[in-house]
Parts: structure tokens; C-alpha cells; sequence
């Protein structure tokens, strides 16, 4: 897939790309890595982190994507992943089968978590509850 695509080098900075809210969820910011106009959109990498705190998180929802990855580099969240809870901590990595039904429906104020996704403009698709999901800790 990579290779029918003029790949470009990309070094990027923390000070290169601020966090910004306005992301697909308003309860989080995001930190673009310039890989997906590095591979012309064939992937994406971001960095997603706690903005502010959880109420009832993302609902239930999948993706339209090839391939889906989240590696936990700070904190905890809590998934529910089809019928299962999943609590996943700083060093956890997730691949998220492409269309899996989840749910993100609590996490630490310190979250932050690195996403790496195909294509780089994957859809996210609500769909009916599967389950019910466990009630938020929250930051008190």
C-alpha cells in the first residue's frame, strides 16, 4: 500500500504542532506528528490526551479503518471493547481490529495516548449500545 505513495521524511518537534481542540472528540486535544502528509495520507499518527474530565465518554462507535493502533504512554483509560472492560495503562498497546465496537468511557486526568491509524482519514460510525458500560470513577 506504502509504496504507490511518494513518501516523504518528516521529523517532527513537540514545538512543531500544538495541541488543539476541535478533534473528533471535544473532551480531548490533539497533537499532530505530520505522518499523514508524510505518507499522503495513507496513515495517521496523533497524540491524544485528557482536556477535560470524563462524563460519559465517546459512546459506543467504530472505525473505518484498515488498521488501528493505541499505545498508552501516560495514565489509564477505560474501554469497553465489544461486551469486555479493558483498562488500559501507560505502556499498553491496543490494536483495535478493524471494526470492533468500543467504547471509552472513563480516564485519568494525566491521559495521553499515541493513535496510529489507516488510512489517515479513517471514519468513526456510531452504533447501538452493546452493553452496558460501568460508571465513571471521574477526577475527584
Amino acid at each position: 500500500m506504502l509504496d504507490r505513495v511518494a513518501l516523504k521524511f518528516s521529523h517532527v518537534k513537540p514545538e512543531d504542532t500544538p495541541w488543539r481542540g476541535g478533534g473528533l472528540r471535544d473532551f480531548f486535544l490533539y497533537r499532530d506528528l505530520g505522518v499523514a502528509d508524510a505518507t499522503g495520507g495513507k496513515v495517521v499518527a496523533q497524540l491524544v490526551k485528557a482536556n477535560l474530565p470524563p462524563e460519559k465518554g465517546t459512546g459506543w462507535h467504530r472505525h473505518e479503518a484498515d488498521f488501528h493502533i493505541v499505545i498508552m504512554l501516560k495514565g489509564w483509560a477505560r474501554f469497553m471493547y465489544e461486551g469486555k472492560e479493558t483498562l488500559v495503562a501507560a505502556g499498553d498497546c491496543v490494536h483495535q481490529r478493524p471494526g470492533i465496537q468500543h467504547y471509552l468511557f472513563d480516564y485519568s486526568p494525566d491521559m495521553e495516548y499515541l493513535e496510529i491509524a489507516a488510512p489517515a482519514d479513517f471514519r468513526t460510525v456510531d452504533v447501538p449500545a452493546v452493553c452496558e458500560v460501568p460508571a465513571v470513577e471521574g477526577w475527584d
